[in-house]
């Protein structure tokens, strides 16, 4: 068998499954097509020899081992079926894998289901060699990572979640901290003139669209100057769609819609200044990197214009940063948060995946740290683990997702190896 063509084919069908979350339904929490992914992925677990086990469509887990291992007897390999939505601008099918040169194209191809895909048949070769793990292996699926994570919620309070792993779900080599994770909602007066506003779907995306309507006339050259279009009798404006954790490699659509209703004379008050994060929450810093700060959906309700942002703040860093969102004087709330994570790097666990990464690609890299946040921190010693590379700009929610095809073969070796030096 080639194993590594072998999980290609199984992520071609994983990613015809549009898994963005849906209305639950029984034994589906998180809609039909996500529960349609689960079922498929464990399947073909199933089919490839491995113990399998639905959490009533919470999540997942393919078991290589004892299934009954004590959580300190066990290595995870925390994955994920969800995607984001599509969104605009895909010069692809964005539900069918793709070939084109050296890339691999759809949603969920680099996260996180080709990193799934690859991880799965890279515990069947060890399997077919005869491998037996002294660690039990447990490949575990979570379906809501991308909008609340429940179903690690759940997976914890209805089983026993392995003490240490790895998340295939970022960069390499290895990454060692992973700032805190808040999504606050923010209300402003709606400003006089403005009638809707409507821009992003998620908030860790940044919207590649805004559509906004006003009761004023707006003379042509003001639409031309900002490149605003005129869209089924609403103003639009278009962006860059990026991930919310790295908004710099996006562009806000908010922006310049927001620079076109100033010109045109409507006060807008506190939201430019806002959006610019003129109270500097992205300058709050550790040894770690900087915060980052991305307001990415705007829905009008009543006479509120309400703005939820993605912010990424550093581990120690966050009372900081609060008092700078409470220094903007606006009313809001916090609808999610994540704790940071931080793991020492002269841990066995690093030094281990980090020997990994350097053997495999002949580097002396070492280990970084992201504003994305994993599945990693829902363990008790878990880092992430690839499957970016450092060299490629990812791609992660945004259009013509892709990963070079060579890359994710490395990260199918990558993995394999380091299931075998972990669980031995």
């Amino acid at each position: 068998m080639n194993y590594f063509n072998s999980s290609l084919k199984f992520l071609e069908k994983l990613i015809k499954i549009p898994s963005v979350e849906g209305v639950p339904e029984k034994n589906a929490p998180f809609g039909k097509n996500v529960a349609n992914a689960l079922s498929l992925f464990l399947e073909e677990a199933q089919t490839l020899g491995f113990g399998v086990k639905n959490y009533e469509g919470y999540a997942g887990e393919v078991i290589f081992g004892n299934p009954n291992a004590t959580p300190e007897n066990c290595v995870g390999i925390l994955a994920h079926l969800d995607v984001v939505p599509e969104g605009e601008g895909w010069s692809v099918p964005p539900y069918a894998l793709t070939e084109q040169g050296e890339y691999l194209m759809g949603r969920g191809v680099l996260d996180d289901k080709g990193p799934a895909a690859v991880t799965l048949y890279a515990m069947k070769k060890l399997l077919d060699e005869g491998f037996t793990p002294s660690k039990t292996v447990k490949l575990i699926l979570g379906c809501n990572e991308e909008t609340g994570w429940r179903c690690m919620d759940y997976y914890t309070t209805h089983a026993k979640m392995p003490e240490t792993g790895f998340s295939p779900d970022a960069e390499f080599p290895v990454i060692y901290a992973e700032r805190g994770i808040l999504h606050a909602r923010f209300f402003f007066p709606l400003p006089k003139g403005v009638v809707s506003f409507t821009a992003g779907e998620r908030a860790n995306m940044v919207p590649a669209k805004a559509q906004a309507k006003v009761n004023a006339e707006i003379p042509l050259s003001l639409l031309e100057k900002h490149g605003v279009k005129m869209v089924s009798g609403l103003l639009q404006t278009e962006g860059v769609q990026a991930h919310g954790s790295t908004p710099w490699e996006g562009k806000n659509a908010c922006v310049p819609m927001l620079n076109f209703l100033a010109d045109a004379g409507i006060n807008l008050g506190a939201l430019p200044h806002f959006f610019a994060d003129g109270n500097g929450v992205s300058q709050a810093a550790d040894e770690t990197g900087n915060s980052s700060f991305s307001p990415n959906v705007i829905r009008v309700e009543g006479n509120t214009l309400c703005v939820t942002a993605d912010i990424r703040y550093a581990p120690s860093k966050r009372k900081e940063v609060v008092d700078k969102l409470n220094a903007y004087g606006v009313r809001y709330e916090i609808l999610h948060e994540q704790p940071p994570l931080l793991q020492p790097v002269e841990s066995k666990l690093i030094q281990t995946l980090l020997g990994v990464y350097n053997e495999f690609t002949g580097e002396n890299a070492t280990p970084i740290a992201i504003g994305g946040g994993t599945y990693a921190r829902a363990m008790k010693n878990g880092v992430a683990f690839g499957p970016c590379f450092l060299s490629e700009p990812s791609t992660a929610h945004q259009a013509d997702e892709k990963i070079k095809k060579a890359h994710l073969f490395c990260a199918y070796q990558t993995y394999g190896e380091a299931i075998k030096r972990l669980s031995k």
